[in-house]
């Protein structure tokens, strides 16, 4: 950040400086904040140009490095910026900035548009000006929309009465399926007609058709043909032929303008995308992949992804679909680095964790471990990430380093009692179904029972745990004794509300019903009655009580729904227990 301190302004304009900064920083993805920041910084000193004080200059560009680092794919901000830069420092600032602005937005015809022009008017030089042209064309050539940029080419040949290079432009133009492809076709065809017939097709092509034209007139035994009308003739069948390219690019392009048609913001923003948009998208790259040409696919998943940047979806998608060619382990990982790095939010973990997925696939299981960390240093208490570093360890270190990422977790100050619940239960069934010990894994339970009596979650995984135990008809007693006394446990241990009891209870009824003894229908029924029956039978109706004697409060609202939108995989843990616990639980 700037030192404000040393500012030498106006103290009304510093204040205002910093009090935007500080709502800034309370919030870096309010982008309204972000703009009132920008605006003042632009206003500091009545306006600022190459007379302002050092200070407000670089206040102003501290702010935009730290904008567009937050928000990188809006390409107008970069051409403001650039445009300031060029007022005060020149051309030379201002093509840094250009070159930083198409890095991070590569595929943006107006940006790219924006550069050349800037470059036609500030050098001097054609070959500096062409290459740029050339990059722009590889960046954004096959854009739909991209006869901003080919125009702004052909104005730059046409300036240097270059026609020979006009015409190698339209020649390029003409086989790309884009908005304006008729327009170019028309002006191509009227090139075509003054140019040599060396620069219209290939050599070889072109002595073939010379081949087939004297071919033709001998075949009706006529006098040979002359020069002038064998290059007619060559003209004719060139004209056919590229009226074929351009029939077929007419073809190609309307195949695209129903997706194209669809697509109401082709530029990023920070506001929510509509639903039908996204739908397009899915449509859209459908039909491209269907085509399979490469670049253009490779093009079109760019063009999304600066629409749909915060939508994890497209970027795992993406990464799919690049996994799926062979040889493109960098492009695929290239893709995980710029959606976990700079766009999707660290609230939705899912694209990082399948960032790990990859690294430790590819062998670079030390990666995939600091992945695991990085997530949890914004997100301790995230059950997703644990266990998924918990089973990393168990794959390349054995069964006992997942248990020690358990128990590291477990004991963290930093981790909430709902989700510490989880990662007991996880412990437990790595015992199980891992190492094979049911003993061990009973023993989890009922050490960790006076803990996390307030987890429904833990309550379910420790009955799944007992129900799923193998038996016969030696060891059906005994199992039957575990399975009520996890029963029993529930009604005077467990602290989750009356409606979660009940939700559960309906598991050991059934289990009554279909392995019960001769006697079980009188358990049946008595639980009928002291579970499910009316108010006066019921030994649920009333709340339960803290140990001080207080009614526990059902979970918030605010509590519940963060916890859904950030731990999809594991809500269930929380979602069906109104009033499992004392409302402490923390989801930040």
């Amino acid at each position: 950040m700037s030192d404000f301190s040393q500012y030498g302004g106006d103290a009304e304009e510093n204040a205002e400086i910093k009090k935007l900064t500080a709502e800034v920083e309370v919030d870096t993805d309010s982008f309204e904040a972000w703009e009132k920041l920008i605006r003042a910084c632009e206003a500091q000193e009545g306006g600022l140009n190459r007379n302002s004080s050092p200070q407000a200059l670089s206040t102003l560009r501290d702010v935009y490095d730290r904008f567009l680092l937050k928000f990188p794919l809006l390409f107008g901000y970069w051409k403001k910026y650039a445009d300031l830069e060029f007022n005060i420092s020149g051309p030379e600032s201002a093509e840094m900035i250009y070159e930083r602005g198409c890095a991070s937005i590569t595929n943006c015809v107006d940006l790219w548009a924006s550069y050349c022009s800037f470059k036609m008017e500030t050098t001097h030089t054609p070959h500096l000006v062409r290459e740029l042209f050339e990059r722009a064309a590889n960046c954004v050539g096959l854009d739909f929309l991209a006869h901003p940029f080919w125009d702004k080419y052909i104005e730059y040949e046409e300036r240097q009465e270059a026609h020979d290079k006009i015409f190698a432009i339209l020649q390029r133009v003409i086989h790309i399926p884009m908005h304006q492809y008729a327009r170019y076709f028309e002006r191509f065809r009227q090139l075509a007609h003054s140019r040599p017939l060396a620069e219209l097709v290939p050599a070889d092509e072109l002595a073939r058709l010379r081949a087939e034209v004297e071919a033709e007139g001998a075949a009706y035994g006529g006098m040979p043909k002359q020069e002038l009308e064998i290059e007619r003739d060559i003209r004719a069948k060139i004209d056919t032929f590229y009226y074929d390219i351009f029939r077929q690019t007419q073809e190609e392009t309307t195949k695209r303008w129903t997706y194209e048609s669809e697509i109401k913001r082709p530029y990023f923003h920070v506001t929510e995308l509509e639903n039908p948009q996204m739908a397009n998208w899915r449509k859209y790259l459908d039909f491209e992949e269907s085509e399979g040409d490469f670049a253009r696919i490779t093009f079109l998943y760019e063009r999304c992804l600066v629409t749909c940047a915060l939508y994890d979806e497209f970027w795992f998608r993406y990464a799919q679909w690049m996994g799926s060619q062979p040889g493109k382990e960098e492009e695929v990982r290239h893709i995980y680095m710029r959606a976990a790095t700079i766009f999707v939010p660290i609230s939705r973990p899912g694209i990082r964790l399948q960032f790990a997925y990859f690294e430790e696939s590819q062998g670079r299981v030390d990666i995939a471990r600091d992945i695991h960390e990085a997530v949890l240093m914004q997100l301790p208490d995230c059950v997703e990430a644990i266990i998924s570093w918990a089973n990393l360890q168990r794959r390349q270190s054995g069964l006992d380093a997942a248990i020690e990422i358990y128990k590291a977790q477990i004991d963290s100050p930093n981790i909430d009692i709902f989700t510490k619940a989880v990662l007991v239960t996880q412990w437990a069934f790595l015992l199980w179904k891992i190492k094979g010990s049911v003993d061990e894994a009973r023993i989890v339970f009922a050490k960790n029972v006076q803990w996390y009596a307030d987890s429904r979650h833990f309550w379910k995984k420790w009955l799944e745990f007992e129900l799923e135990q193998p038996t016969n008809a030696e060891l059906e007693a005994q199992h039957s004794e575990r399975i009520q006394r996890v029963f029993d446990d529930l009604r005077v241990k467990s602290r989750i509300s009356a409606a979660a009891k009940k939700s559960l209870y309906l598991t050991y009824m059934a289990y009554l019903q279909e392995r019960g003894g001769k006697d079980a229908m009188k358990q049946f029924l008595a639980l009928d009655r002291e579970i499910y029956g009316p108010t006066s039978t019921s030994v649920l109706s009333k709340p339960a009580l803290k140990e001080n004697g207080s009614m526990r409060a059902p979970l918030d609202d605010a509590t519940r729904l963060k916890a859904e939108s950030t731990y999809p995989m594991y809500y269930e843990f929380i979602a069906e227990a109104d009033a499992d616990a004392p409302g402490t639980a923390s989801f930040n």
